[in-house]
């Protein structure tokens, strides 16, 4: 029987732990130290017995493992609070709080995992199991990328303006944004971890969605929506709302992402009355000959003009949904893509393939924040609800700084980019992100369609009490048909609107409504072969 002090309590006592000498098999004691995992034994009376090598390097703050032999895990998890491991957060509702929960996955059978935040920022999960002579095992595992890559997805998945949702394999919810939640009645913490077909049974059984006399043959096709490899469905919920349902199977799950087209659909239903109502109006001005043929052209007229309406409605929602599913789906597909390698594969690549991953996986990031920015200034603007707060802003300054920022794309392309033509001094009055957008937004289009080894010119001018800026290029250029055309939304030059390849078509109506926000314009002047320009006109400072 071998005497172990207990280390780092105030009531320090020493107790008589016994101990095998038999050593343990060199190979199974190297083994376990090799693993990337702390693992700690217990005995009955919740006594460490043995940690291997690992668990010294997560608790460098704790004394060596050898020391903490024979200490119970309650009294563990008190130097743990005292040498400062746990964060301050953990211990909000006190330390004896904190040891109670702690002991819950040894003396209540609770074998959840337990995330333990530790006060330099690392999560380290715990899971525990008994062991068959009455004791404990737990395993300690570092999850700080995981528990940190899942709240960025969260983040990112709450900018959405649709309803987002992943499953893994086992059908279970990994994560979802908040409007998916809302549309379950449930918060987010109800939700994960359910299965998709109880989900879609609790949402029937609470009245939440509108599904006709049949209530099974509605989930059975739910069901069979969101287990074939793509489909999409309309819902429709009590609250009058309607959503676009498009199920995605993935690799390792499945993705559900709702939008709402209650707008769309209240539209098609007007137009569908108004049908109605003109072709009852047809059969009662049948009977009355007299006003025939003034009616008949009216009618005409009328009929004309409801379909030219109908058209550009539906040519509108169709084009904004086209671009949306592109725009949305090209980044998230390569963010999950390449995520994925990294979480399979991270052990055979190298630094510079992980580096290329997280490159292109940043990319995709900034791609789609770029384009849920662009649409939600364009909303402000459209409602009237963009508080613009100006300050006084050099713009030839600007375009240097500029400049410099793009030099290392430009060169990419081995584009040149001119700003001899670009005084200082020239002040305008304007709000700092609004200008930065225009900015961005021309700076991009020209080196988008800048041929290799072309180049961009920036100029700066003033006029009187205006002040205008210039972004050319020497690119291909747009036919003057073209020209008015690409300042509506989701238009290119020279393209349709199924072609994505340099956006969704927004930046020039960002910087068109942005220059009319400052009582500016934005001009443009191009000629096919001959390059495009565009020009800001902005009132000078005083």
């Amino acid at each position: 029987m071998k005497e172990l002090p207990r280390v780092g309590l105030a009531n320090a006592q020493k107790v008589h732990v016994p101990v095998d000498d038999s050593p343990a098999p060199a190979c199974l004691t190297a083994a376990l130290d090799c693993l990337r995992t702390a693992i700690t034994v217990y005995d009955v009376d919740e006594r460490l017995v043995y940690a291997n090598q690992h668990f010294d390097y997560l608790f460098r703050i704790l004394p060596p493992r050898a020391g903490l032999i024979g200490l119970r895990y309650d009294e563990i998890v008190r130097l743990e609070a005292e040498a400062g491991v746990v964060a301050a957060e953990a211990l909000g509702a006190g330390i004896e709080t904190f040891v109670a929960r702690r002991r819950t996955q040894l003396t209540c059978g609770d074998f959840k995992p337990y995330d333990l935040e530790l006060a330099d920022g690392r999560i380290v999960e715990i899971k525990s199991r008994r062991t068959p002579e009455g004791g404990w095992i737990a395993l300690w595992s570092d999850v700080t990328q995981a528990r940190q890559a899942m709240g960025r997805l969260q983040d990112a998945i709450e900018l959405s303006a649709d309803a987002f949702a992943f499953f893994d394999r086992d059908d279970k919810l990994v994560v979802c944004n908040k409007d998916y939640a809302n549309l379950h009645g449930r918060g987010l913490d109800e939700m994960r971890g359910k299965r998709f077909r109880e989900l879609v049974e609790a949402v029937v059984a609470r009245g939440r969605v509108r599904v006709g006399d049949d209530p099974a043959g509605w989930i059975a096709r739910r069901l069979d929506l969101h287990d074939s490899a793509a489909g999409a469905m309309t819902l429709e919920m009590n609250s009058g709302t309607a959503y676009l349902v498009r199920d995605r199977r993935t690799r390792d799950g499945h993705i559900s992402v709702l939008t709402d087209v209650t707008d769309e659909r209240r539209v098609e239903s007007a137009l569908a009355e108004q049908r109605r109502s003109l072709e009852k109006t047809r059969a009662e001005l049948a009977n009355s000959q007299s006003h025939a043929e003034n009616q008949a052209r009216y009618l005409a007229d009328l009929t004309q003009r409801l379909d030219r309406a109908a058209a550009s409605a539906d040519t509108t929602k169709k084009t904004l949904l086209r671009t949306m599913s592109h725009e949305l789906k090209t980044p998230l597909n390569a963010i999950i893509g390449f995520s994925d390698l990294l979480g399979q594969m991270a052990e055979r690549f190298d630094a510079g393939q992980v580096r290329e991953y997280a490159s292109l996986i940043h990319a995709g990031g900034r791609n789609l924040l770029r384009l849920i920015n662009q649409i939600l200034d364009l909303t402000k603007l459209a409602a009237g609800k963009f508080e613009a707060c100006a300050v006084r802003i050099d713009i030839g300054g600007a375009l240097w700084i500029a400049k410099d920022e793009y030099a290392e794309r430009a060169a990419v392309k081995n584009v040149q980019i001119d700003a001899d033509n670009c005084p200082v001094g020239l002040i305008a009055e304007v709000d700092e992100h609004a200008f930065g957008q225009m900015l961005t937004q021309l700076l991009d289009n020209a080196l988008a369609f800048a041929p290799q080894g072309g180049a961009i010119r920036l100029a700066a001018l003033r006029e009187g009490d205006r002040v205008s800026l210039c972004v050319a290029d020497n690119g291909p250029g747009v036919c003057a048909d073209d020209l008015a055309r690409i300042l509506e939304p989701f238009e290119q030059g020279g393209r349709s609107t199924t072609d994505h390849t340099n956006g969704a078509g927004l930046g020039l109506t960002l910087v068109k409504a942005f220059a009319e926000l400052h009582r500016g314009t934005l001009r443009i002047r191009s000629e096919p072969g001959k390059g495009f320009a565009a020009t800001v006109e902005l009132p000078a400072a005083p």
